[in-house]
């Protein structure tokens, strides 16, 4: 049985840069911005402590530039770079509908985004402010998948809400294989064992040693992200299981 009642505290969403795309091909849709900011909104307004790790893969991809002969390094820094543009956008969307915001980065853009500071981040979210971090973990060759899991340890997120653009994790890509099933429950030593696509294992790995689960859903379905913290069935959970 379930309740509107929250089963989480503190979450870490981490939303790709592709969440902000909408029906284009690269960019920002203002139109999905804003209604991301209104269920972002609704969890705040029920108490919820909202962290959030922000993609860029809308603007850049360091792996895709790479790919044309760019180098690597260099493509890596270019989507870093990426979040924090998106981070400004999503920082805009919730202020405009009047919610206190920190804008994080995890390397220095003086004047734009402050330096991650972990104590200051959990003081923020203390205060009920909506907390995006930006510049993934401040390295290149890591995604911000790993970003978000270690911002989630970092500031004690009682779970990580993986947004995709699919409602779960299957046995196989859905779109090109009819037959894929989905998985309503994971651990995450079967998510290591067989590989499935959800984010990349460090993250997934870190995520296990510190008994952080993950939930992986549709960003487009409208109130998801509160039927999760709800503790409505939604997606597929990862958590538990043999290390």
């Amino acid at each position: 049985m379930t309740s509107d009642a929250p089963i989480y505290k503190r979450i870490l969403l981490k939303m790709s840069g592709e969440a902000l795309l909408g029906d284009s091909h690269a960019g920002i849709d203002p139109l999905v911005l804003s209604r991301l900011a209104k269920d972002i909104q609704a969890l705040v307004n029920a108490r919820i402590q909202v962290a959030i790790v922000i993609g860029g893969g809308n603007l850049f991809r360091g792996t895709e530039l790479s790919a044309i002969g760019l180098d690597r390094i260099t493509g890596d820094q270019m989507g870093m770079l990426a979040t924090v543009m998106n981070g400004l956008a999503l920082r805009d969307a919730l202020e405009h509908i009047h919610l206190e915001t920190r804008l994080f980065s995890s390397f220095g853009v003086t004047g734009i985004a402050d330096a991650f500071d972990r104590r200051k981040a959990i003081h923020d979210l203390e205060q009920n402010r909506v907390v995006i971090f930006t510049g993934g973990t401040g390295n290149p060759l890591c995604t911000t998948d790993s970003a978000a899991s270690l911002r989630g340890v970092e500031v004690a997120a009682e779970a990580v809400l993986k947004a995709t653009k699919v409602d779960g994790v299957y046995s196989d890509d859905p779109v090109k294989v009819r037959t894929a099933t989905k998985y309503a429950k994971l651990t995450f030593k079967q998510v290591l064992d067989q590989d499935l696509k959800v984010m990349d294992l460090s993250a997934i790995a870190l995520c296990r040693d510190h008994n952080l689960p993950i939930h992986v859903f549709n960003i487009n379905k409208p109130g998801v992200l509160m039927d999760i913290v709800t503790g409505k069935p939604e997606g597929t959970v990862i958590q538990g299981g043999e290390s």
